[in-house]
């Protein structure tokens, strides 16, 4: 029985030999693209082949300084040396002895000059022996009650003279004015230093201590004395 395809007409004839030859040629197109060489364009001349004797040569600009003058030598004039003459009698000074011994005469305790006590012409309410008195604690046996009695009739006073300023109020001011002042060796008021958040409240804090009532002055060893105190006065709208 004979084939019906022609042999000649096989593509698969020839098929070993179109495969050496494509591979040739890929090899061949692949070696060309990788020893392929491109160069950059080149100008007409080169800076490094120039003649250094054409090139400009630029001069520094000439500058004059003006050196400062020498100091002046100084002058030193030897000291003027005078002769004193030799002094013939010459004193000297014996310097006793101050120690008492068997001849030295006792001074009678009569004619002998006490110092008076030291005592500062200020002190604290904390540290003082006999406190102020406010009018009204005099009766109070220790001196632990009439401070007591001191500091509550200070806010006793507060309360009863107390009034908010208006322009305060309107305009919604309030906090805590501290008050300080001192009671003078006569019992008044003085030296009164005022700090708050604003004038209208001072001014009332002022005012109040103003109305305080002629007070016990303070006392050390017996001695009236100036004695500061210090209190809060708060305003506080509802």
């Amino acid at each position: 029985m004979e084939p019906k395809k022609n042999p000649q007409l096989d593509v698969k004839r020839n098929s070993l030999l179109y495969f050496f030859v494509g591979m040739t040629l890929v090899l061949l197109m692949a070696y060309l693209a990788l020893e392929w060489k491109s160069y950059y364009p080149t100008s007409d001349w080169e800076t490094g082949q120039l003649d250094p004797n054409l090139l400009l040569e630029e001069e520094p600009p000439i500058t004059f300084q003006k050196l400062p003058d020498p100091p002046k030598p100084i002058i030193k004039t030897p000291p003027v040396i005078d002769i004193v003459e030799d002094e013939k009698d010459i004193e000297e000074t014996v310097i006793e002895s101050s120690e008492p011994d068997q001849d030295t005469e006792i001074v009678p305790i009569e004619s002998i000059d006490v110092a008076e006590e030291d005592i500062p012409d200020e002190i604290p309410f904390i540290l003082i022996e006999n406190a102020p008195v406010f009018p009204g604690c005099e009766n109070e046996k220790t001196e632990k009650d009439k401070r007591a009695c001191f500091q509550e009739q200070m806010l006793h006073h507060i309360r009863k003279n107390f009034r908010y300023p208006e322009v305060a109020q309107e305009m919604g001011l309030q906090g805590r004015v501290s008050v300080i002042f001192t009671v003078q060796k006569d019992g008044s008021i003085g030296n009164v230093m005022l700090r708050g958040p604003h004038e209208s409240l001072e001014k009332e804090a002022a005012r109040i201590i103003s109305k305080l009532p002629k007070l016990i002055p303070g006392k050390q060893r017996g001695t009236p004395v100036k004695v500061p105190y210090s209190i809060p006065i708060t305003f506080k709208l509802n």
